[in-house]
């Protein structure tokens, strides 16, 4: 299972550190496109002053022997859960991944639909329909906000779980922000053909769906990680277990023979 992480581990991170360049890209390119000072109104971009329905997505795997993995993110799924709660929101649960799906229904918490297709290997067209219906249902007014709960990639040696909100778009732009550092301090100039409304129409959305692909990504990666160095450890254990089974065998088996043998001398010696 180790040898088989491994190997998923490669194509996973391939495909996440590929991914990852272009999605800081285009996130910041919305972000330089919000600022510079022109009538480009979206409602992706503008962040809702009464936040009444928010949309959680949680990613966990659909399979377990992956260390801390899975209970790392729904740890923090449920204190986000309880803090919404709080402020009396009314939430949205949205469960991706067996684990996920079973936790939650064994303690009893209401959720609004289930995913278990997206699997250590996540395709874009199934990434982009889910983001489709959380556009629609913002642009609609049925969604005030969309978090997801998932465990961050940044090396083989760090991956953390976090929250990130990716609805209102604003949000998502200065996290990126913060992550590559400070805010461009020039001014850029952007042409626009045919009109900046149709390019914002492309783009934003375009924008969204990379990121939210971006997630599921690095929840893959971060899986296998996790599960190869779990089955690593467990390896060594297992090692271990059978070095000093082996050597109580050994203690055991030597201490018959000595018995034996002083029965063997002790019964000539009673016949001298």
């Amino acid at each position: 299972m180790e040898l088989v992480a491994n190997a998923q581990l490669r194509r996973a991170m391939e495909r996440a550190l590929a991914a990852d360049a272009y999605t800081k890209r285009i996130v910041s390119l919305v972000g330089d496109l919000a600022r510079t000072g022109l009538d480009l109104a979206n409602p992706l971009l503008v962040k809702r002053e009464q936040c009444q329905r928010v949309a959680v997505l949680v990613l966990t795997a659909n399979r377990g022997m992956c260390g801390g993995y899975n209970s790392s993110v729904l740890r923090l799924a449920q204190a986000r859960i309880k803090e919404l709660r709080a402020d009396d929101t009314d939430i949205e649960l949205y469960v991706s991944g067996k684990r996920g799906i079973s936790f939650m229904k064994y303690h009893r918490v209401p959720v609004e639909e289930s995913f278990d297709q997206f699997d250590h290997k996540p395709l874009f067209d199934d990434v982009s329909n889910l983001a489709n219906r959380y556009l629609e249902e913002y642009l609609s007014g049925k969604l005030d906000r969309l978090e997801v709960v998932y465990t961050k990639f940044l090396s083989l040696s760090k991956q953390y779980a976090t929250v990130e909100t990716l609805l209102p778009l604003s949000e998502m732009t200065d996290e990126v922000e913060q992550e590559s550092g400070s805010a461009s301090q020039l001014a850029t100039s952007y042409e626009f053909l045919p009109t900046p409304a149709s390019i914002l129409e492309e783009v934003v959305p375009m924008a969204f769906k990379v990121k939210l692909f971006k997630c599921f990504l690095d929840a893959a990666v971060s899986e296998q990680v996790s599960r190869m160095i779990a089955m690593k450890a467990a390896t060594e254990n297992a090692d271990g277990i059978i070095s000093n089974l082996t050597t109580t065998y050994n203690r055991a088996r030597q201490s018959q023979i000595t018995n034996e043998i002083i029965e063997v001398v002790s019964g000539a010696s009673a016949l001298e």
